[in-house]
Parts: C-alpha cells; sequence; structure tokens
C-alpha cells in the first residue's frame, strides 16, 4: 500500500486509517536524565518492548533487517495538551520523526525516532507506548518539556566573563522553553566572546542539570597562569653551555617579569602575553623570545608558562661628523651600555669636539624605578661644555667680541667713547685686547685658532629628574599624561678660546670708527659677572595622543614646562621660564602620488599623509641673562632663518602649517609655512643683543622638503624661504620640525 504524505497537524495523525499487517504491543521506557554532553552524542539510550531488549551492542540494522514489521495506525504526542509552546513543540516533535501513520516500521525504527525527538532539545523526557487497534499500533510519543529559562549560573563567581555579556546573549531566550540545541548555540557564543578578548585557554561545558525552576548552571574553566619561568638560551637555542653548565642571563629576572602584565594566579590572555612579548623587545635588551605552555601535573584548567630568552648586545661605540649653529662642524665619539648591572640602566659617555667648542657629558638613566607602580622613570647626568652662544651672532657677518675688562673714564657720559684703537683694555690683555684689534683678527678661521676675540660660554653641572605617566597606579595602562620634576645646576663662565674671561662684548663691525658707547656694550652674564651660578627647579607636564610619535598622521600633543630658577648668591639669578606647545593632525587623502593611496580592489590602504598644525608660545619674567634668552630661527623655529638669526626676545610665539604626503616607497614630501615674533621683546633683554645685531624679530617663511624614512625617523631636505623674498635656506635634519 502507498504510503500517504505526511502533514503538520496531528488531527492527520490521528485521522489515518490503513490495513493491519501485524500487531504487537511496543513499549519504550523514559530516556533517563544525562549530562548535556552525554544527550548530545545520543550514546546511553535504550528501547525495550514487551517482547525483546534492544540495548548498546547489539545487533546491527543491517543485521536486524530480517525484524518484523509493524504497521503505524496513528502518532500521538502527549504531556503538552497546556503548554503555552504547545504548538511549537509539537510540530518540532514530528519534525523529527521519519515514522509516520501508515509506516511499517521495526524497533529500530522507533528507537532512532525516539533519539531524534529527544535530540531536538525540547524534552526533558521522552518515551513511547504502543497500544494495538483494529487498524494498526498507535505510537503514543510521552513527553515532558523543558521549563522555561529563568537563569544562567556558572560554577565558578569569580570569572572574566560579566552579567552584561551573559544578559546580551541570553536575553531573547528567557522566559521561554529552554532547548538544549539552542543552549549549545548560546555556549559557542560564549566560547566566542572568550577568544575574542583573548582568553584562549577557556572551556565551558554543562550543564550537569536543569531546575525545575529553569535555572541552568555551567561549568567554565579559564585557564590559570600557575607559574612563569625563565630560561636564558643562546642564539642556535641552547640553554646549556659546552661545558654543561647552564647559560646564565645578564638581565635580572625582576626587570623581564616587571615587563609583563600576565602575572601567576590570573587568567591566561592570549593577547595580553603578546602585548608582554612586544614591550619586552620595545626595551632592546633581547634577541629573540620564545613562548611554551605546559599543562601543571594534578592541577586541571592550569598552565606554566616557559619564556625562552635570547640577550642581545646592550654595548655600543659611536662616532660621527656633524654640524650646528652652536659646535659648527665637530666630531663626537660616545660609549653608551643600555643594561648596566642587568637592571636596564642607560649609560651614556659622550664627547664631541667641534669648531667653536666642545663637551663631555655623562648621563644614566632609569627606565621604571625598581618596584614603582607608577612606571616611574629617572635621569641623572653631569656634564662640561663651551660652545658658542648664537644669541651674540648673526650670519651677516656681525657678532659680539668680548674685551676682557670695561672701562669707563671718569667724569663720561653714557654716550661717550669706551674703546679705541689706542686704549689698552686693563686686566689680563693679550693678543684681542682692544676692539680694533679684535675687528683685524676676525678673519681668523682654523680651528686651532681664536676666532677674532669670539665669545664662548662653559657651562658645567650637572641634574636629575624624575617623570611620570598618570596612569593610576597601572603600570601597563597607555597614559597620556605624563609629568616631570627635576632640578638643573649650572656654572657658567663667559670666556674666549684661549679660557680667558670675557665678561663684556661689542658688535665687532658695527663701528668704523673703532669705538663704541656705553649703550653698545653688552654683559655677556648676569650682573656682569664673570660667573654665573644657576639653580632651576624645574617641572612640566604634557598630553600625548599622537598615533604615531616619530610619523604623527592624527591626534594631539600638548606640552607645558615651567623652570624656576633661584638665587643662591649675588651672581646668581632669580627669573622663571615657561613654554608651551600644541600640535594637531588631521589625517586626509588630497594627493594619491604613492601607489598605497590607490588600493585596488581588496588591497589595504597604505597612505599616510595629513595636515599639521603647531603654536607655541614662551616668556621669561624676572632677572634674565642674555644667553638665557629665546632664539627663533632655525630648522625647529621658522625654517627660513638659521638659528637664532630672526630674533632675540624675553618671549616669543611661533605658528607652523605642514601638509605631509607619500610620494614613493620609503620617501614623503612636505609643504609648509613657518611664522614667528618676539612680540617687541628683543628690547627687553638685557644689553639688547638681537637689536645690535640688527635681527628682525618676526618673519614668515614657506617652504618644501623631502623626506627619506630611516629606522630612527626621517631624514629631511628643505628649502626655506625669507618673508616669500628671494633669499632661501636650506636644512638638514632628523625627524619632523613637530
Amino acid at each position: 500500500m502507498d504510503q500517504i504524505p505526511a502533514k503538520k497537524s496531528m488531527s492527520f495523525y490521528r485521522k489515518g486509517i490503513y490495513l493491519l499487517a501485524l500487531t504487537f504491543p511496543l513499549a519504550v521506557v523514559p530516556v533517563s536524565s544525562e549530562p548535556l554532553k552525554e544527550k548530545i552524542n545520543y550514546n546511553n539510550f535504550s528501547l525495550s518492548t514487551n517482547h525483546f531488549q534492544i540495548a548498546e551492542g547489539s545487533k546491527s540494522e543491517e543485521e536486524d533487517s530480517s525484524e518484523p514489521l509493524v504497521l503505524i495506525s496513528e502518532v500521538v504526542i502527549n504531556g503538552i495538551e497546556n503548554h503555552p509552546d504547545k504548538a511549537l513543540l509539537e510540530d518540532d516533535a514530528y519534525k523529527a520523526m521519519t515514522i509516520r501513520p501508515g509506516s511499517r516500521v521495526t524497533k529500530l525504527d522507533v528507537k532512532n525516532n525516539l533519539q531524534s525527538i529527544y535530540a531536538s532539545g525540547w524534552f526533558e523526557t521522552v518515551s513511547i507506548d504502543s497500544v494495538d487497534t483494529p487498524l494498526g499500533v498507535q505510537l503514543s510519543v510521552n513527553v515532558k518539556p523543558n521549563p522555561p529559562l529563568t537563569r544562567v549560573e556558572f560554577n565558578n563567581k569569580n570569572i572574566k566573563l560579566t552579567n552584561e555579556i551573559v544578559q546580551k546573549v541570553f536575553k531573547s531566550d528567557y522566559g521561554k522553553t529552554l532547548n538544549l540545541n539552542k543552549l549549545q548555540l548560546r555556549m559557542s557564543q560564549l566560547r566566542k566572546w572568550y577568544l575574542e578578548e583573548g582568553y584562549s585557554l577557556a572551556r565551558i561545558s554543562g550543564p550537569n542539570r536543569v531546575t525545575s525552576q529553569g535555572v541552568i548552571r555551567l561549568n567554565i574553566v579559564e585557564g590559570i597562569v600557575h607559574s612563569i619561568d625563565l630560561k636564558f638560551v643562546d642564539e642556535e637555542g641552547n640553554s646549556v653551555r659546552e661545558n654543561g653548565k647552564p647559560i646564565r642571563g645578564k638581565t635580572k629576572a625582576w626587570v623581564i617579569k616587571r615587563e609583563l602584565k600576565t602575572k601567576p594566579g590570573s587568567v591566561f590572555n592570549r593577547k595580553t602575553l603578546e602585548e608582554d612579548i612586544r614591550r619586552l623587545y620595545g626595551t632592546s635588551l633581547f634577541g629573540d623570545l620564545k613562548v611554551s605552555l605546559n599543562p601543571v601535573a594534578g592541577s586541571p584548567g592550569k598552565v606554566s608558562i616557559l619564556l625562552g630568552v635570547t640577550e642581545q648586545r646592550t654595548g655600543s661605540l659611536t662616532g660621527g661628523l656633524g654640524y650646528s649653529g652652536a659646535q659648527g662642524m665637530f666630531g663626537s665619539a660616545g660609549l653608551k651600555e643600555s643594561n648596566l648591572f642587568g637592571r636596564s640602566w642607560t649609560t651614556d659617555l659622550n664627547f664631541t669636539y667641534g669648531e667653536y667648542g666642545a663637551l663631555i657629558g655623562f648621563s644614566i638613566s632609569d627606565p621604571w624605578i625598581k618596584g614603582d607602580k607608577h612606571r616611574t622613570s629617572f635621569r641623572t647626568n653631569v656634564f662640561i661644555s663651551r660652545d658658542l652662544p648664537q644669541v651674540f651672532r648673526s650670519t651677516s657677518g656681525a657678532k659680539f667680541l668680548g674685551a676682557s675688562d670695561y672701562y669707563q673714564a671718569s667724569g663720561s657720559s653714557g654716550s661717550s667713547k669706551v674703546y679705541d684703537v689706542d686704549y689698552e683694555v686693563s686686566g689680563i690683555g693679550g693678543p684681542f685686547y682692544t676692539v680694533s684689534n679684535a675687528k683685524l683678527n676676525a678673519d681668523s678661521t682654523s680651528w686651532f685658532e681664536y676666532e677674532g676675540d669670539s665669545i664662548l660660554l662653559q657651562r658645567s653641572g650637572g641634574g636629575f629628574s624624575f617623570t611620570r605617566p598618570l596612569n593610576g597606579g597601572d603600570p601597563f595602562k597607555k597614559a597620556p599624561w605624563n609629568v616631570m620634576l627635576g632640578m638643573n645646576f649650572q656654572k657658567v663662565e663667559p670666556i674666549d678660546y684661549a679660557g680667558e674671561e670675557r665678561p663684556y662684548g661689542v658688535v665687532n663691525n658695527k663701528y668704523k670708527d673703532n669705538s663704541a658707547t656705553n649703550d653698545d656694550v653688552v654683559c655677556i652674564a648676569f650682573n656682569c659677572a664673570t660667573e654665573n651660578t644657576l639653580v632651576s627647579i624645574r617641572t612640566g607636564i604634557s598630553r600625548n595622543k599622537l598615533n604615531d610619535s616619530r610619523n604623527p598622521t592624527s591626534g594631539n600633543f600638548f606640552s607645558f614646562r615651567t623652570e624656576q630658577f633661584v638665587s643662591i648668591g649675588e651672581n646668581s639669578p632669580t627669573f622663571n621660564k615657561a613654554r608651551a606647545s600644541y600640535s594637531y593632525f588631521i589625517p586626509n587623502k588630497w594627493l594619491k602620488i604613492h601607489k598605497g593611496c590607490r588600493p585596488k580592489k581588496g588591497q589595504k590602504l597604505n597612505c599616510s599623509q595629513a595636515i599639521g598644525f603647531q603654536i607655541k608660545a614662551a616668556t621669561i619674567v624676572g632677572e634674565l641673562p642674555p644667553y638665557e634668552a629665546f632664539c627663533l630661527g632655525g630648522s625647529k623655529s621658522v625654517r627660513g632663518w638659521t638659528s637664532c638669526d630672526l630674533g632675540v626676545g624675553r618671549s616669543y610665539g611661533e605658528a607652523s602649517a605642514e601638509y605631509r604626503f607619500p610620494i614613493w616607497k620609503m620617501i614623503s614630501g612636505n609643504f609648509f609655512v613657518d611664522a614667528g615674533s618676539a612680540f617687541d621683546s628683543q628690547k627687553d633683554v638685557p644689553g639688547k643683543p638681537g637689536e645690535l645685531l640688527d635681527k628682525k624679530g618676526s618673519g614668515v617663511s614657506p617652504g618644501a622638503g623631502l623626506g627619506f624614512n630611516t629606522p630612527i625617523g626621517p631624514l629631511r631636505f628643505e628649502a626655506a624661504n625669507k618673508d616669500f623674498g628671494e633669499d632661501w635656506r636650506y636644512n638638514i635634519g632628523f625627524g619632523w620640525k613637530f
């Protein structure tokens, strides 16, 4: 007899009438309540009838092919008569079955249908009873639905999974009949959250039971870090030397472990560990780092992290040639160690000898004071230097030349002549004891001879500073705000190339008659002394929100610093220097010269271009030594003028706008406009050196340049114009202006 196609409505199954080929009573016991995993795998089901038993290990379907077939006359679902989700449960139960009225089935078919109904996930228990009828066997499917879901609990309350995440995942299921298949889907969503958050060892299982009130309890094992062990290895990966002794690292274990946010007892997080490794590489102490995870015997859910560390050379000897406005052409040599005593301390001994001066400096810095949760750093230094103060020079050829003493004839007025060709300055004397003689010798430019009677500043002293990010005591928090506190101590002496005292100066080419008035004589140091002592307290605060410190394309940077100088004697001035700056970058894609700015379909945009703005301002209040005045002009100032050639002021302000764009591979270009002004404060600098050297005091400088990306920042070549005129200046330097 042909089988009539099945329909979804229960009434159809009740109305099916067929001839009975063979009848026998068939009954199935309810499925026992088992853990969810076992229920989903369907491994522990048994089926009993009035005449025989089928269980695991029984004959296969092929072996039972001789079993007699039973004609099913009707299929009835019992147990959901008054259930609010009756239609849904009944429909899904029928969909799970292959047996239809008119089907001829074996006991194995009934068992498989029993499992399929349970596998629908809606029911706590399922059983099938058979009833003989004149038309065949009626199958009575007895079900007990799962209760409505009311709450999800976990075996451990101290877990990373937040209540907000749980509510978000299960919000559409609360108050509805629990479906175990849907529960598995929700558990998969929780696992996905753990993976996305980096908790790659987390495991979720259960529930062991579902209460009659609809509360389910899930088991979560997140993966706990039991220990972190270090092993020093060489470049070939060996942890033992040829003599059989283990390789001992130079770096202290606490220096390595303090960079790890991953701690014993914490939940393992892959992303956190990756950040830890990046921080360790960022110290520049290690050439290679290898991580392995090992299970802890007897402690399920716990892992031990083994970190293989290969140290790299941290000492270096450097040297080179260069040029600066203060030193002229110079050569330098340095000795640097970045892991002193294995404590990650950096020591730097540097020697520079130039056309105009020299420098010997030694510094020690600690990037993170041991045991400080705020990640405070410390730096101290000592130095002695000689340099040509740009405040007293001009590229037009004018400069201040010094004399050993300043003499004014008795009864003379402020406008009387002080120097002339015949007057021999009292005091130390020497070949440049008069202004006229200084002029005659001004063209001597040998590195080993005096350049006229040029004025140098010899500085000796040192200082220290502490810098702390405002991280709230979390050393791994990326804090944009930083504060600084420090002190400086200096002894400043105005001298000439021979090391003789030069407390006074007069412009070398301003007076053709070899004379000058009192108003034209400049005190090189404060109080016209041969030696000044400067003691200052420095404080500062900065906020860095740039996306890249070396080559920013978005974000902003703010900095404010103040330095209070206090007097400790007659020739020790009291004054304050305050500076502020702000930079802001806006990304754009105006020019698409670089192919990364024109990505093809499926390619990633690689177009680092932006327009940036910077404003700077500073002022000095108090007893100002002339050499501490602010300079305008130079590659880090208004670029159309050389260092300090635009102005020398007690106050100043600058503004810059710059457009940077990629051109080809490692080459980029820029257009810029700089503007600066001393705000008419050149006259407020003691001696008025800026005015006596005819420095303009304000100006505008447009220009353009090329940058070549290097590991230490862009090497830039720029051409800048003075006030939109015909006078151009060319700059070479490392790093962008801002």
